[in-house]
């Protein structure tokens, strides 16, 4: 009976100070992996708190925050102006934390001829009007661009069309795939192609191509010298204030942390916090 009231009196607790023994966390597909990393590490020093993950997209995981589905809002992106709107339309206040950097690497088939690529001419090949990689270069094969894109729910999707589209449209022939694995496996097994994602993601099955002549290294992430460098942040829900305690505040602690970020960079990504 005493037992039985201890639990009655954690769970009123719970419910008043809106803790819990669970962690919801959706969101960004390129943050993926270090946030797998986070989970694990995380988990073994709180044992008691059961961890959700999905990383199906930084626009699911921001619409998971407007909808009280998830915690934690995962996002390779900031936010919209939509997103923004709708904030201030409902009330609700979401507070980025910076928790890496990244570079988005533009990757071909590792037996392409080409070390180069400039933005114009990733701008023509995702609008459609280079098909051929020998338009670009003449002494480069007279063979079909094959280009890849993430999709539409994508963060990385919305940087690289912010940075390299503008304001045109994506051609109908550029295929879309669900995640940055896929892309890379896709790439190393399909002759001439092309696609993009977070540097996090290269492994020496596809090969790195410099964009207007500058490679996706640490300091030139860093230093915003490559031109698709971006912030890779997580989103929280402060409408009722900061959490400052709980499995929300435990969790944010840990990712920004000496530890935290050494995962970052394990994960092939850049620190935030000067690692």
């Amino acid at each position: 009976m005493r037992k039985f009231f201890l639990t009655v009196l954690l769970v009123s607790l719970f419910a008043v100070f809106g803790f819990s023994n669970t962690l919801v966390i959706k969101g960004s597909n390129t943050l993926l992996d270090v946030a797998q990393l986070w989970v694990e590490e995380f988990s073994k020093m709180n044992p008691g708190i059961k961890i959700t993950l999905e990383g199906a997209g930084s626009s699911t995981g921001i619409a998971a925050l407007f909808n009280g589905t998830t915690d934690i809002a995962n996002s390779s992106r900031w936010l919209k102006d939509s997103e923004v709107q709708k904030m201030l339309e409902l009330k609700k206040w979401f507070a980025p934390v910076l928790v890496a950097w990244d570079g988005i690497a533009i990757v071909v088939h590792k037996n392409l001829p080409i070390n180069n690529i400039t933005i114009d001419q990733l701008r023509d090949i995702y609008t459609g009007k280079i098909t051929r990689w020998n338009q670009l270069n003449p002494n480069l094969p007279n063979a079909e661009i094959v280009p890849f894109s993430r999709n539409t729910a994508s963060g990385t999707f919305e940087v690289f069309k912010e940075k390299v589209l503008g304001d045109e449209k994506m051609s109908p022939r550029v295929r879309m795939l669900e995640s940055s694995m896929a892309e890379l496996e896709t790439v190393a097994k399909t002759p001439y192609s092309i696609a993009y994602f977070g540097v996090g993601y290269v492994d020496q099955s596809v090969k790195v191509i410099s964009v207007n002549g500058v490679m996706p290294t640490k300091q030139n992430i860093l230093s915003y010298k490559y031109p698709l460098s971006r912030p890779l942040f997580v989103f929280v829900d402060v409408t009722k204030g900061w959490p400052e305690e709980g499995p929300i505040a435990d969790f944010l602690r840990f990712i920004v942390s000496k530890r935290g970020q050494e995962l970052v960079e394990k994960a092939g990504f850049v620190a935030a916090l000067g690692q």
